[in-house]
C-alpha cells in the first residue's frame, strides 16, 4: 500500500499508476452507496470506442477512505451483469460483477477504466513467467543469466501460441501447454532429406500438434 510520501515520488518522476483495488470495507460502503443510483454510473466502452453492453463506470473517491493513498489518487469501479456461472469477486452483490482500480491519472473514468482493460494482460505476462521459472533464483551469481533465459523461454512460448494455435491453447499458461503438447509422445524420423515429426494417433492433442507443426512449415 503506497504512503503519502509517494505522492511527491511520482510527480517529482513523472511517473503516474493504476493499481487493481482489493476488497474492503470502505470500498463496499461506497458502492452500496451508489449501486442504485444511475446518475452516478455511465456506459462503459470498449478499447475500440464501441460500448460495452450492460456495463458502467463510476468513480467513487468521494465516497471511500483514501487516506492511506498518495494526494490525487482516484478510485474508480466498473460493474457488469453476472452471467451464469460468473464468480462474483471484489465486491459480492446479487445483480452485477464489480471491479475497481486506484490511480492518479487525470480524465473521464470510462476512459480510465477502458485504459486499465487494455493494460490488464500485464499480470497475465507476469503469470507466463512465473510458470517458466522466474518464482525461483537458485543461483547466487549465475541468477542474471538464469532471468534472461527464463525471459527468452516465455517469449518463444508466446510466439508459438500466436503464430501456430488455435482455440483454448492460444492463450493457455506453460502450464497446459506442458501437459497437452511438450509431453506428447512422439519422434523424428528423417527420411529423404525431409524431418518428419511422429505423433502417437491416440494422443488427445495430436491433431493440434500436428497443425502447428504444418503452420511452422509454412514460415519458415
Amino acid at each position: 500500500m503506497p504512503d503519502a510520501r509517494t505522492g511527491s515520488l511520482t510527480d517529482a518522476r513523472h511517473v503516474g499508476f493504476a493499481v487493481v483495488a482489493r476488497q474492503n470495507n470502505s470500498i463496499h460502503r461506497a458502492i452500496g452507496r451508489i449501486r442504485l443510483d444511475d446518475d452516478r454510473w455511465e456506459p462503459a466502452r470498449r478499447q475500440d470506442g464501441d460500448l460495452r453492453p450492460g456495463a458502467a463506470v463510476a468513480e467513487i473517491t468521494d465516497l471511500a477512505d483514501l487516506a492511506d493513498w498518495p494526494t490525487g489518487t482516484r478510485l474508480i469501479v466498473r460493474r457488469e451483469p453476472l452471467h451464469p456461472g460468473a464468480q462474483q469477486t471484489l465486491f459480492p452483490y446479487d445483480a452485477y460483477r464489480y471491479w475497481g482500480h486506484y490511480t492518479d491519472q487525470d480524465g473521464d473514468p470510462v476512459e480510465l477504466d477502458a485504459f486499465m482493460r487494455a493494460h490488464a494482460h500485464v499480470e497475465d505476462h507476469i503469470q507466463r513467467l512465473k510458470d517458466s521459472g522466474l518464482e525461483r533464483f537458485p543461483f547466487t551469481d549465475a541468477n542474471r543469466a538464469r532471468l534472461a533465459v527464463v525471459a527468452y523461454a516465455a517469449d518463444l512460448v508466446r510466439w508459438f501460441q500466436t503464430e501456430t494455435l488455435d482455440g483454448p491453447l492460444a492463450i493457455a499458461r506453460p502450464k497446459t501447454l506442458r501437459w497437452q503438447l511438450w509431453h506428447t509422445p512422439g519422434r523424428i524420423v528423417h527420411r529423404a532429406r525431409r524431418s518428419i515429426v511422429r505423433v502417437c494417433d491416440d494422443w488427445p492433442s495430436a491433431e493440434l500438434l500436428t497443425r502447428a507443426y504444418a503452420r511452422i512449415a509454412l514460415i519458415i
